[in-house]
């Protein structure tokens, strides 16, 4: 299957949450190529810290080629692609082979408009004989019970046509920064914290056929 996670706007965390989803396929025993499309490169940085600090198992990372859309239909498993519109074109190539796209949404109004008009882009994108399933949830979500921002942000997601918005969202922890400056997923840095859970659930609803496969926490 083929996932790209992109979102319109920068600093959604895309790279953040490709990154840990491709970490836990791996501990899944899940065979996993990831794309790094994005100019800036993070997820590639991520995979060479990882790779560098010795971290089992290694996250294998492309970039971009020439005939992308046959390189990512190539791989057996899982394809993850990290892509944002600051390389349109590779964008959308990714997306019309796609079986799915997952947005991560920052839980602010401008965020869901921001959704809004790239569902639009996702649709133009998608092939006549490929229509990829468009998935959005809350990332970086309040951590304050009090704090409606997130709330309402996924209410407002919910009445967009054509969007399956996730009911499992990610919240603004530290650990997230920390995954990437060190090459470790959440579960991986402190399994059975609240990040590890959240993000474990959040996996799970992605992949539910891997969901009670052990990753090797305790």
């Amino acid at each position: 299957m083929i996932t790209v996670i992109a979102n319109l706007k920068g600093g959604s965390g895309k790279s953040t949450v490709a990154f840990n989803l491709g970490v836990w396929l791996l501990k899944k025993g899940h065979p996993v190529a990831a794309y790094d499309l994005d100019p800036q490169l993070t997820l590639s940085d991520i995979a060479t810290v990882r790779r560098e600090e010795g971290y089992s198992p290694p996250l294998q990372v492309y970039l971009a080629q020439e005939a992308l859309a046959d390189h990512l239909r190539y791989h057996p498993g899982e394809v993850i692609v990290d892509v944002g519109v600051a390389n349109m074109p590779r964008m959308k190539e990714a997306i019309s082979v796609a079986h799915r796209v997952i947005i991560p949404v920052p839980p602010s109004q401008p965020d869901v408009w921001a959704t809004q008009r790239f569902m639009a882009m996702i649709k133009d994108a998608a092939s006549k004989d490929n229509h990829p399933e468009i998935l959005a949830f809350i990332n970086r979500a309040d951590t304050h019970h009090a704090v409606r921002e997130s709330d309402e942000a996924e209410e407002a997601l919910g009445m967009l046509p054509g969007v399956t918005v996730l009911p499992h969202r990610l919240y603004q922890r530290t650990i997230y920064r920390r995954s990437l400056s060190e090459g470790m997923a959440v579960f991986e840095i402190w399994p059975n914290c609240k990040a590890a859970r959240e993000f474990d659930a959040f996996a799970s609803s992605l992949f539910p056929e891997l969901a009670k496969i052990n990753t090797g926490r305790k």
